[in-house]
C-alpha cells in the first residue's frame, strides 16, 4: 500500500516552525531520505488535508514518486524551467521552491476548470516565482531554443496509479493508448524545440507502459537528437530494470509503497544549430498578464516591449505596498503591475515570454475600480508580513484552536488599531486579518 507523504513549502530555515505547527495538532511524521522538504506521515488524528499548515500552504501532500521530477531536473538556484503539463500544481510548486524567489516557472495548463486549480494552490503556498498560461502544449507559443530546463509530465494511461484507481487497466487500452502515445510524441518533438542548446528537460510519467517510458525515450533519441543522461537512483526507492531503460528510473510501486512512475533526463545537444526564429533570452517582454486577448506581436527594443506591458497595465511602485502587514522588501524582485483591479507581479525573467503570449503573473491583491487608494492586499501572502511581528500590527495566538475558531468565522477580540492586523501562530507568519471594531475577522478563501 502506498503511504501518505506531503512536501514542506517554505524557506529551509522556517521547516522547525512548520513542524511544530503540524506536531501541535497531534501529527507525527518521517522525513523521506530523498530531499530535506519531503515527509512521510505516520499518524494522522484527521485528515491530512485538514490540518492548518496544509490550510495555510505550508504543506503540500504529495505522493512521494511524483516528488522526483522536479529533483530529477537538478535545478539551480535561480533558474528558469518551463513546466509544460502543470496542473494540479504539484511538481509545479516544487520547482518554484527548488527555483528559489530569485528564479522563474512557468507553468502551462490546457483544460481551463484544472488552470483555475493550479492558479489556487500556487496562490496558497505563496510561490510568487511563478506564471502561468494556458495552451495546448504542443503548440505552446514560445520562442524556440529559449528554455534550458523543461518539465514534461505528459497525460498517460496512469497504470502506476491502479492501486488507487484500479479503472486505468481497462480504460485505457488499444486506440486510446495509441491516441495517448502520439499525443506525448507531439508534446516530446515541441519541447525539444524548445530546448536551447545544452538545455535539459525531464520526461516522467506516473505509468508502467513501456510504450510511454522507454519507447518513447527512444523516439526523443532517434527521432529528436536528444541525448539521454544517467540518473542517479534517489534513496529511499526500489527500482525496476526493463529492456533499453538504461539510465532511467522505473519506480517498483509496490515495494516502494509509492505510486509506479517512470523517469528520464533528456539533454540536447551543445552544438545543435540555433534555428533562425529564435529568440534570445532577454530580448522580449510579456505583453499581457490577464485572460484578454492575445496582443499583436511587437519588435523593438526593450524599452518600447516593457512601454507596451505597462500600456496594458499600470506600474505601481513597490513602496504603494508598504503597509503596517506589508513589507514590499520581501517581494522577489520584478515589477508590481495592476491589471484591472487585479495587482500582480511581472517578474524580470518575462524577458523570456514572446509578446503575444498571455499569461498571470502572480496575484498580490486587488484595487477597487483600479484606483490605488483602494488597495486590498492577498490575505494569503504571509510572505509580505513584516518580520518579527509587531505587538500593535500583529495577532499572536499560541492555541491552535483559537485559529481554527477563526477559520469558521468566529472573531476574536484584540483592540488593535487600523483596519488589518497580521495572523501568527507563535513565531510562524500565517496571513493578514481584517479588523472591525477591534475584532479580528479571517477573510481566508
Amino acid at each position: 500500500m502506498s503511504t501518505r507523504s506531503f512536501r514542506l513549502v517554505c524557506p529551509p530555515e522556517r521547516i522547525p516552525q512548520v513542524e511544530a505547527l503540524l506536531r501541535a495538532q497531534g501529527y507525527d511524521f518521517a522525513p523521506e531520505p530523498f530531499s530535506p522538504f519531503c515527509r512521510r506521515i505516520l499518524h494522522e488524528p484527521r485528515p491530512l488535508g485538514a490540518s492548518l499548515a496544509a490550510f495555510f500552504g505550508y504543506i503540500y501532500i504529495q505522493d512521494r514518486s511524483s516528488m522526483l521530477p522536479p529533483l530529477a531536473l537538478g535545478l539551480a538556484a535561480g533558474e528558469s524551467v518551463l513546466d509544460v503539463c502543470a496542473s494540479p500544481g504539484s511538481k509545479t510548486g516544487f520547482l518554484a521552491q527548488l527555483a528559489g524567489p530569485e528564479g522563474f516557472v512557468l507553468a502551462n495548463e490546457p483544460s481551463p476548470a484544472r488552470l483555475a486549480t493550479l492558479r489556487a494552490n500556487l496562490h496558497q503556498c505563496n510561490l510568487l516565482q511563478s506564471a502561468t498560461c494556458s495552451y495546448s502544449g504542443d503548440a505552446l507559443p514560445l520562442s524556440p531554443a529559449s528554455w534550458r530546463a523543461i518539465l514534461l509530465d505528459p497525460p498517460c494511461s496512469g497504470w502506476g496509479t491502479a492501486e488507487k484507481h484500479p479503472r486505468v487497466l481497462k480504460l485505457w487500452q488499444g486506440d486510446k493508448l495509441k491516441t495517448l502515445v502520439s499525443l506525448q510524441q507531439r508534446l516530446l518533438r515541441h519541447c525539444a524545440s524548445l530546448l536551447a542548446p545544452g538545455g535539459r528537460m525531464v520526461y516522467s510519467t506516473c505509468t508502467t507502459n513501456e510504450a510511454e517510458n522507454e519507447a518513447q525515450v527512444r523516439f526523443a533519441e532517434e527521432e529528436l537528437g536528444l541525448v539521454r543522461e544517467r540518473l542517479a537512483p534517489f534513496p529511499g526507492f526500489v527500482w525496476e530494470e526493463r529492456p533499453g531503460g538504461d539510465g532511467t528510473l522505473r519506480v517498483d510501486g509496490a515495494r516502494s509503497q509509492a505510486q509506479g512512475f517512470y523517469l528520464a533526463l533528456l539533454r540536447k545537444p551543445e552544438d545543435t544549430p540555433m534555428p533562425e526564429t529564435a529568440g534570445t533570452p532577454g530580448t522580449t517582454a510579456s505583453a499581457d498578464m490577464g485572460r484578454g486577448s492575445r496582443p499583436k506581436s511587437q519588435r523593438g527594443s526593450r524599452q518600447q516591449e516593457a512601454a507596451s506591458l505597462r500600456a496594458k497595465g499600470q506600474a505601481l511602485s513597490r513602496a504603494a505596498l508598504a503597509g503596517p502587514c506589508c513589507d514590499p522588501d520581501a517581494l522577489p524582485a520584478g515589477e508590481v503591475m495592476l491589471f484591472g483591479e487585479h495587482l500582480r507581479l511581472v517578474p524580470p525573467q518575462a524577458a523570456l515570454l514572446p509578446p503575444g503570449l498571455v499569461w498571470q503573473g502572480a496575484l498580490l491583491g486587488r484595487c477597487a475600480g483600479g484606483r490605488q487608494a483602494g488597495l486590498t492586499l492577498a490575505p494569503r501572502l504571509r510572505v509580505l508580513l513584516p518580520h518579527p511581528p509587531q505587538p500593535d500590527t500583529a495577532l499572536v495566538l499560541e492555541d491552535t484552536a483559537r485559529i481554527e475558531a477563526l477559520l469558521q468565522g468566529q472573531s476574536i477580540h484584540c483592540a488593535l488599531p487600523g483596519r488589518e492586523a497580521a495572523l501568527w501562530w507563535r513565531d510562524l507568519p500565517l496571513g493578514r486579518l481584517a479588523l472591525k471594531q477591534g475584532r479580528a475577522v479571517a477573510l481566508f478563501k
